[in-house]
């Protein structure tokens, strides 16, 4: 089973757009697949919320979120909204989400 970390740090609705994309279509093939709002991204968590995105809720009800920073939620001033959307906010790297106990656990890491 192949297992992938999408990394997700740019904010652009779209980009991210196919971060969901291709998790959710790794996750129907059978790869176990996580995603990590960093950088950027973690402004677009509140947007996915208050829209009802689908591919957002999708991913989050299959459990694919694995969390989002939270220093980087704090800086852009969403730690707020963040913690009311019920992801984990993930801080094992000085304050900010990091790859690697994926990347010893095996994962792929894709950053966009």
């Amino acid at each position: 089973m192949k297992k992938v970390l999408f990394y997700g740090m740019n904010g652009e609705k779209m980009c991210f757009q196919h971060i969901l994309l291709n998790a959710l279509d790794l996750h129907n093939g059978d790869g176990e697949v996580k995603i990590i709002f960093e950088g950027a991204s973690v402004k677009l968590v509140s947007l996915f919320e208050r829209e009802n995105n689908p591919l957002y809720k999708k991913a989050k009800e299959l459990g694919l979120i694995a969390g989002v920073c939270f220093a980087c939620s704090k800086v852009m001033g969403v730690l707020e909204e963040n913690k009311k959307s019920g992801l984990t906010m993930l801080e094992d790297m000085s304050g900010h989400a990091g790859m690697k106990d994926y990347i010893e656990d095996g994962y792929e890491v894709i950053s966009m």
